[in-house]
């Protein structure tokens, strides 16, 4: 039974840093270096998670610019290899306003449930490969892009790819990691074929009002 519940509460590790930190921002203003100083190299993801969790839902206009911007930068870290994050003073001063994270709190219960079901530690030897860490950070970085695209309605889509791969490096769970590359090339596909049809659309549109 104790080790059942010891892997529930590893299970539960995501959810309960984010609840946490929300929390506490509920209560009062935190800055992102706040949270990257005491989370240290869970920080990447855990802040990444912060910034992009809103574009599930309706977001106030002017965000996705500066909070694109931030996770491109911790995304391109990753890319390098870093392990200890860093951001720049004006980024890292950024302090979430409290109807803003009352917002993030009310719908994180629903989210949470969700990814309690499908995220736990397994294939560790791929979840701890330094390699990965690196794949990681690209594929973040790729969907991030993506999301900062100006195309309307579409916010969710690459958010959700996010979400999958910061969930599953937190939980170390190399299946999630492994599904969450699919999931990037789906997206990166869909994206690509939005881009071809407005290519062609300048094209296509003569013949179609003859």
């Amino acid at each position: 039974m104790g080790t059942r519940i010891n892997l529930r509460q590893m299970h539960l590790r995501f959810s309960q840093d984010i609840k946490s930190l929300l929390q506490r921002l509920a209560q009062q203003p935190l800055t992102l270096g706040d949270i990257l100083a005491e989370t240290s190299e869970r920080g990447f993801c855990l802040v990444i998670t912060l910034l992009i969790l809103p574009f599930l839902f309706p977001m106030p206009p002017g965000l996705t610019g500066p909070f694109g911007a931030a996770c491109l930068l911790l995304s391109a870290q990753m890319v390098l290899g870093r392990r200890e994050p860093w951001l720049p003073k004006r980024i890292a001063n950024y302090k979430f306003p409290r109807p803003f994270a009352q917002l993030l709190l009310q719908n994180l219960g629903r989210l949470t449930k969700v990814l309690q079901k499908i995220a736990r530690p397994r294939l560790a030897k791929i979840a701890h490969n330094p390699l990965i860490w690196r794949i990681n950070g690209f594929c973040i970085s790729l969907l991030t892009i993506l999301l900062i695209l100006p195309i309307p309605l579409t916010n969710p889509i690459p958010t959700v790819g996010i979400l999958l791969l910061t969930v599953a490096t937190i939980e170390s769970d190399g299946l999630l990691i492994c599904i969450s590359y699919g999931i990037t090339v789906l997206i990166t596909l869909f994206f690509g074929f939005i881009g071809y049809a407005v290519w062609l659309a300048p094209s296509l549109l003569p013949s179609i009002f003859k």
